[in-house]
């Protein structure tokens, strides 16, 4: 629980210092190139969620929001694996910090716009440190999916394994002992 609450941390703290250092030094819709091409910072405030998508429903994405948030903290409790933990703290960290921007910022409580400003020409959208945090917890999570990984770090087909070991190893039905003609 630790590695995830110092992971959350770190993303949320990370994505609204970046974020107030834009709103302050830069005016929305101002284009600034950091590597070249490769990266540019450019100011927008989003009303709805990727690609702008539902830019008139951003209260709903502010209730879905909350939904995750305690879906999130609810399942944390099950978490023995370092790798699921780092998957939680990536995923409640964006969504704090996208969540912190539609509960606070302008237009108001519930309907603020989201500052997004990362752009990378070879994308279609403009996005946030908090958006970067919940799509590498996403690739993670398809990772340990995949990879069969349960929320305690074992694989499902090791537990597998370990239960037809045991049942192998020593517990025969009395239908399966051979009989002993001594007896």
């Amino acid at each position: 629980m630790a590695i995830l609450a110092a992971v959350a941390l770190c993303v949320y703290l990370m994505d609204q210092i970046a974020k107030a250092l834009v709103v302050s030094n830069l005016s929305e819709g101002q284009q600034v190139a950091v590597l070249g091409q490769l990266l540019q910072f450019h100011f927008v405030k989003n009303p709805g969620a990727a690609f702008s998508i539902g830019s008139g429903s951003t209260w709903i994405f502010s209730l879905v929001g909350v939904g995750v948030l305690g879906f999130v903290i609810w399942y944390a409790r099950r978490i023995r694996s370092t790798a699921w933990a780092v998957l939680f703290g990536l995923l409640l960290g964006g969504l704090l910090g996208n969540l912190t921007d539609r509960l606070f910022r302008e237009p108001g409580f519930g309907v603020g716009h989201v500052i997004d400003f990362l752009q990378i020409p070879l994308l279609p959208a403009i996005f946030n440190l908090a958006d970067v945090a919940i799509v590498v917890s996403m690739g993670i999570f398809l990772v340990l999916t995949l990879r069969g990984i349960g929320l305690d770090g074992r694989r499902q087909r090791d537990e597998g394994a370990d239960a037809s070991s045991a049942v192998s190893a020593g517990d025969e039905s009395p239908a399966d002992k051979p009989e002993n003609p001594s007896a």
